[in-house]
């Protein structure tokens, strides 16, 4: 859990009224937040390195708990080495820092709000991101522990009537989701979440965004487990999705395709303010019956089968 944010500074930058301002600024607010605070020369980094070092244990271990940020490409370089979760501070007086290997790097760190600290510290932490809270539902990143509950919620026949189902072998499973939540969450910024109820903690369905092949528009896709519909939890779900994607992700129309015959799913869209365009064939099954990124690299299979789909749009 995170419970430090220290502000490694390069020591010709804290001369800098400006800069010197929008750190304490900064600092001042992530205070306020409730984290524990620090801020630092960055030439001190080396002194913490070794410290590390001599402790015996690893950075993991002795950083875990903490994130790091830096206008320094150095400092950046030595924390990474210790196991650090880093991000880099770019501002006006370090354009030419190199801050090759961080995930993030914040711009007006003024403006920064603290959720982007936190999501900033889980990513690095492999701790799923909380994406969107509804009143009764949590909408989150998906974990290799919530692949068992799918199995669950797939188990009935009617779930997978109208929609691709789970491999096989959950091993299989496992492994792409490992490969998904790793790229798709990372490079993306969004994909297909897990819906929790949030009273008690269960996982009842999968929600969120993808990017079909053939087609260029995002498209929303979701699925409840059978004995959680008919009490509104799509409806919540994907209404808060759409909102997320266009105040959040910045879409600006959202597609989804709905097989032919599912017509629950279909009035469902429009009652989610989608449009009726026309009927596509898709792509099934495209990784077929095992997910083996040795032999395959997932790519998809020379016979996989083809469907027919309705496809809606949003304007958002």
């Amino acid at each position: 859990m995170l419970k430090k944010i220290l502000f490694y500074i390069d020591k010709k930058n804290r001369e800098n009224p400006e800069v010197v301002t929008n750190i304490n600024e900064a600092a001042e607010y992530v205070k306020s937040c409730g984290f524990e605070v620090a801020i630092k020369i960055a030439g001190g980094v080396s002194d913490e390195k070794e410290s590390q070092g001599d402790s015996g244990m690893s950075g993991a271990s002795a950083l875990g708990d903490s994130l790091f940020l830096t206008d320094s490409g150095l400092a950046a370089k030595l924390l990474t080495e210790t196991g650090a979760y880093v991000v880099g501070i770019s501002h006006k007086l370090n354009g030419s820092e190199d801050f090759a290997g961080l995930k993030y790097v914040f711009t007006d760190i003024q403006d920064v709000d603290i959720d982007s600290y936190i999501k900033a510290y889980q990513r690095y932490a492999h701790l799923p991101w909380e994406v969107i809270k509804t009143p009764r539902l949590l909408i989150r990143e998906t974990t290799l522990d919530d692949v068992d509950k799918f199995y669950e919620l797939y188990k009935d026949p009617e779930m997978t009537k109208y929609m691709e189902g789970l491999f096989e072998n959950p091993e299989d499973e496992k492994r792409y989701q490992k490969d998904y939540i790793e790229k798709v969450y990372g490079l993306m910024g969004f994909g297909i979440w897990t819906v929790v109820k949030r009273d008690d903690n269960t996982v009842i369905g999968r929600a969120g965004y993808s990017v079909r092949n053939g087609f260029d528009d995002i498209e929303l896709g979701f699925l409840i487990g059978k004995d959680y519909q008919g009490q509104g939890y799509a409806y919540e779900a994907c209404d808060a999705i759409l909102q997320y994607g266009k105040e959040i992700l910045l879409f600006e129309k959202v597609q989804t395709l709905v097989k032919e015959e599912n017509t629950v799913s279909i009035n469902l869209c429009k009652k989610l303010g989608f449009t009726e365009l026309d009927t596509v064939e898709v792509e099934e099954n495209i990784y077929g019956e095992e997910y083996n990124t040795v032999k395959t690299g997932g790519a998809k299979q020379p016979n996989a089968a083809r469907g027919k789909y309705v496809r809606l749009m949003k304007q958002l």
